[in-house]
């Protein structure tokens, strides 16, 4: 592990890097309970998506630590399967089969482009400025959805957020695990937001197990879920491939079909490309991984093992796979090579075997973890050049629209938008990297066809 890792050379340990891969798991551990209620949406067997679910994170995490040596987790991506739940079967009318095959088609594209080195460029071509204001992006979108998952944040009736209701015992809860999270950071004690899902979840058993209150805790049922999807597994396995001829079908006529085609392609492909950039970079701000120019070395290899995640992903029967934010928080204990990724990785296989130890652990023990992290991660801001507006102007926009639009994509994407703008109309165009401005053109341009119904 030494060797192949190069734990000293990065100054960490193997207990260190299990630790870290530990906190990420129990972090991103949702989404496995999570996508198969939202592909089910689609007629999709739970079951079998809970078990593709488990198989393409495993993959995707080994991957990119192999891959890149770097602590990064990925799984079927938030966003991305409710794109393919409500938007691809729902408003467009395909059926899941055919949405499995343009995520497969999709993933095609990305390992086309990730092996030209084209993902590569894009990374290198965004300003450091806008990283950092990424990676402070990303850190306000994941104290959201910490906060949201607590309950500590509700859609209000009359604005569009107010606090939730603090006589709620999952509220109560979570509150008692941020308190124990930022306790345990501020005194560093080692493995800190570990200890807090660990010691949050055992005060909620004790809670509802031992004093009936609810907190929706549960593993028998869960147990059960697991056992049906083994059997069930055959359901989604290798339906993406009966899918070709829908998705290709020129019914309508072929311009309707190319049209339709492209619009999902596109989406599909802009949204998690960006996506895995945004995350990868704003992680990467926080860990440190970073060199003198901004730049990420290995990002290749951490890209395509995102391709051929979704590619694999695909073919199992879940939707696009993409870079956990959540991976930060395993890089906030220490995290720093692929030996957390690999850690992560076989914690999503064992899942399949110790699921009702999973369903002992509430949202309301990770959500604070993610709020911890926010914090970490807007750091990142106090070194912007806040007194130049033209950079300040456009790292605003990033960071803001991550939150507000719930989207990492569209926050990089109002970025890109105004640094192009701002630069190209206060005689600053030389600043303009030209990839940066193709895309600062594509990202208008996908407003546009939004705009007028067309995406």
């Amino acid at each position: 592990m030494e060797r192949f890792f190069k734990l000293k050379e990065n100054g960490t340990t193997v207990r260190t890097e299990i630790v870290a891969g530990l906190t990420t798991f129990f972090t991103m551990a949702y989404i496995i309970f999570v996508n198969p209620e939202l592909l089910g949406f689609t007629g999709m067997d739970k079951g079998a998506v809970m078990i593709a679910t488990c198989l393409a994170a495993a993959l995707g995490t080994y991957l990119i630590g192999i891959l890149s040596n770097y602590p990064f987790a990925q799984a079927p991506g938030m966003g991305l399967n409710a794109f393919f739940a409500f938007t691809i079967c729902g408003s467009m009318g395909y059926s899941w089969q055919a949405a499995l095959a343009a995520v497969f088609v999709s993933g095609i594209l990305f390992i086309a482009i990730t092996a030209t080195g084209f993902r590569q460029m894009i990374v290198n071509a965004i300003p450091m400025s806008l990283k950092r204001a990424i990676g402070a992006g990303i850190g306000l979108f994941i104290a959201l959805i910490g906060l949201t998952n607590a309950g500590i944040v509700v859609g209000g009736a009359g604005t569009v957020v107010e606090l939730g209701d603090f006589g709620s015992p999952t509220v109560l809860l979570a509150v008692f695990g941020l308190f124990l999270a930022l306790v345990l950071l501020v005194k560093k004690v080692k493995g800190s937001l570990f200890i807090a899902i660990v010691g949050t979840s055992a005060v909620g058993a004790i809670l509802q197990f031992g004093l009936g209150v609810e907190l929706g805790i549960s593993a028998s049922g869960i147990n059960e879920a697991f056992g049906e999807s083994f059997s069930a597994f055959g359901n989604t396995f290798g339906q993406a491939f009966s899918g070709f001829g829908e998705l290709f079908s020129a019914g309508e006529g072929f311009g309707v079909m190319i049209a339709s085609v492209l619009t999902v392609l596109i989406a599909l492909t802009l949204t998690d490309m960006f996506d895995t950039i945004g995350t990868l970079i704003g992680t990467a701000e926080k860990g440190g991984f970073l060199d003198k120019e901004g730049n990420l070395p290995r990002a290749g290899g951490a890209m395509m093992a995102d391709a051929i995640a979704t590619t694999t992903g695909a073919v199992l029967g879940t939707s696009t796979v993409t870079t956990y934010v959540e991976s930060a928080a395993g890089i906030s204990e220490g995290g720093r090579t692929g030996l957390t990724s690999m850690v992560t990785g076989t914690l999503f296989l064992l899942s399949l075997i110790f699921a009702p130890m999973l369903g002992l652990i509430p949202s309301a023990a990770t959500a604070p973890i993610l709020i911890v992290v926010g914090v970490l991660m807007v750091a990142s801001l106090k070194n912007i050049k806040w007194d130049d507006l033209t950079e300040a102007i456009p790292c605003f926009f990033t960071v803001v629209m991550m939150p507000f639009a719930y989207s990492i994509s569209d926050g990089i994407g109002m970025g890109f938008i105004f640094y192009a703008l701002v630069k190209l109309f206060t005689g600053k165009a030389k600043e303009i990297h030209p990839v940066l401005g193709i895309f600062a053109l594509v990202f208008i341009a996908r407003y546009v066809l939004m705009g007028v119904g067309l995406i």
